[in-house]
């Protein structure tokens, strides 16, 4: 009879299930010991656990509505841009499509104005004067004459109440007042008579700046660097297991990754910038020319700029003059010029696939393996200013790992100890705490397998979930329990169903209660709230209903013994 029960009790779906989850767990924990690290695991630490680094990085920008005189800011464009002095002869803004005609007396072309980028444009000339016709709007003129002036990108968004300017570099309110001044503009004023002037960037690229850094960083082959934001201008990031000196020089390394080309002595011209980067391919070695090289593809605006560029500067006829030189945060991490045989082709159609050589040499693959992890993370949107650091001891990262484990022992004896002394039944307490280990088993492995780094907070959601569960596992004995004994099948089921509706009830308010620290939650918060619902949904939908059943045959066994 005893070998009937324990043969149906694993042929239970939920049992199987439950054992399945188990062993998974423990091959994603993947726990081993070696005589150097002593005991391992698959298992990522936070850095309040593992010790490290955490640095604060603030994004430079602004966000503005301006207003500028249409002539004024064509003069100035056409002034940055080809150093000419114009003459504005008048200013058509009866339409959306305003009308700026001007006059040189140089001679201008077509691609000199395409060059500018201020709109379509229409040139005459004649007796030694060159008249053009540029047809643009105001939130052109402005966002170029603010991206020329500053070397910068500025997007303009429709809002409620005008164009917003998002300035992707640091200004102050008085230095931008004073750039639109010059073209007999200013920063627009609300109806108090406040500027509408906000430091930082919006929601959206701070966003992007996040995931490229995130990307970015990880890249680098740290295992799950935590990028978190904070408001619309803060970044801050845990490097768990690396030094302060380290981690501030891996913060450096991610920024604003941008192609220019050699014109003449030091002066360049852009070409394109990391996001027109399409792929990034293994780093590669040619046995013919004996060459690292880090080969790459660009999308179809890239490929069209890097050809037009090269053929407006004369690279292609003379590529050795020209080199494509590679920035990142201004700084330049490569420089070479234009194959002979890439030149030749650009003079006819553009070029998708590049290979960027570094060099022969071992540390040349050095150099082309850190510039294929530029070229792949492409460009932040804007550069960052480390505002703040701080560092952890790794001793007491170790030491805060072996207390928040002997306060989940402790806990977990507790526990043992109440439900000892509730019920005075080994025959109980050993499934109801074999029940709690396998869950924050369980726990640790989804951990493992979605790459989640534990913290102190993570560890207090463990052991919040660890007593939640065992409140339900004392539900489900009460309630099965009839006079110490298990009662009629009927009076079983009755009971049984009313303690899994109590529990799952209960489960849902803490699901509910917690989830806007998951959605709204910052740092501790988030991590606290994560392991606190993984732990009940694991132990509503795996682990408490197997306890009802190894409960079941517990108390179905005394009943035989004491029948006997």
């Amino acid at each position: 009879m005893k070998d009937d029960e324990q043969q149906s009790l694993f042929k239970d779906a939920r049992v199987i299930i439950f054992i399945l989850a188990i062993l998974g767990s423990i091959i994603f924990i993947h726990p081993g010991y070696s005589s150097e690290e002593g005991f391992t695991t698959n298992l990522n630490y936070g850095l309040d656990l593992e010790g490290g680094s955490w640095l604060q990085l603030k994004l430079q920008g602004a966000v503005a509505q301006l207003e500028g005189d249409s002539g004024l800011l064509v003069k100035e464009i056409v002034n940055i841009n080809l150093a000419e002095d114009v003459e504005i002869i008048s200013v058509d803004e009866s339409t959306d499509d305003i009308s700026v005609t001007f006059t040189s007396d140089s001679v201008l072309t077509n691609n000199q104005m395409d060059q500018v980028g201020v709109g379509q444009t229409t040139i005459s000339r004649s007796n030694n004067v060159t008249t053009v016709i540029v047809h643009s709007s105001r939130e052109t003129l402005i966002s170029t004459y603010l991206a020329d002036s500053l070397k910068a990108e500025v997007l303009p968004t429709l809002v409620s109440d005008g164009v917003e300017y998002e300035i992707r570099t640091a200004i102050t309110q008085e230095e931008l007042e004073e750039l639109m001044a010059k073209v007999g503009g200013s920063i627009t004023t609300d109806i108090n008579g406040d500027a509408i002037y906000k430091e930082g960037v919006t929601t959206e690229t701070r966003d992007m700046t996040k995931e490229i850094l995130s990307d970015k960083l990880n890249s680098l082959g740290l295992k799950d660097i935590p990028v978190k934001t904070v408001g619309d201008d803060y970044i801050l990031i845990d490097f768990a297991g690396i030094d302060l000196a380290t981690a501030k020089n891996i913060a450096e390394k991610p920024g604003k990754f941008e192609i220019r080309i050699i014109t003449q002595g030091n002066e360049s011209e852009h070409v394109l910038y990391g996001d027109e980067i399409e792929s990034v391919s293994i780093v590669g070695y040619q046995e013919d020319s004996g060459q690292w090289y880090v080969p790459f593809t660009l999308t179809d605006a890239g490929a069209l700029s890097l050809q037009k560029v090269a053929i407006e500067t004369g690279a292609t006829q003379d590529p050795m003059s020209h080199n494509l030189v590679m920035y990142l945060d201004d700084n330049e991490v490569y420089s070479a010029p234009l194959s002979y045989s890439a030149a030749q082709r650009l003079e006819t159609t553009p070029i998708y696939s590049w290979q960027a050589s570094t060099g022969p040499e071992d540390e040349s693959r050095t150099q082309a393996e850190e510039l294929q992890i530029h070229l792949r993370a492409g460009a932040l949107p804007v550069n960052v200013e480390l505002m703040g650091s701080g560092h952890v001891d790794a001793t007491l990262g170790q030491q805060f790992k072996t207390q928040a484990v002997i306060a989940g022992l402790l806990a977990l004896l507790a526990v043992a100890f109440v439900v000892f002394t509730k019920y005075h039944k080994p025959a109980i307490l050993i499934p109801m705490v074999s029940t709690s280990i396998s869950e924050v088993i369980m726990i640790l492995g989804f951990a493992s397998a979605i790459g989640w780094q534990l913290d102190l907070a993570s560890i207090a959601g463990i052991i919040a979930a660890i007593g939640t569960g065992i409140d339900h596992l004392v539900i489900i004995t009460d309630e099965v329990l009839y006079e110490g004994k298990l009662p009629p099948r009927k009076v079983y089921l009755s009971r049984i169903t009313k303690a899994f509706a109590i529990i799952f009830a209960a489960s849902a308010t803490t699901i509910i209660a917690m989830s806007p620290l998951v959605v709204m939650g910052f740092g501790a918060l988030k991590g606290f709230a994560i392991t606190t619902i993984v732990g009940v949904l694991i132990g509503i939908l795996i682990a408490r209903p197997v306890y009802g059943k190894v409960i079941h045959e517990v108390l179905a066994a005394e009943n035989t013994a004491d029948a006997e």
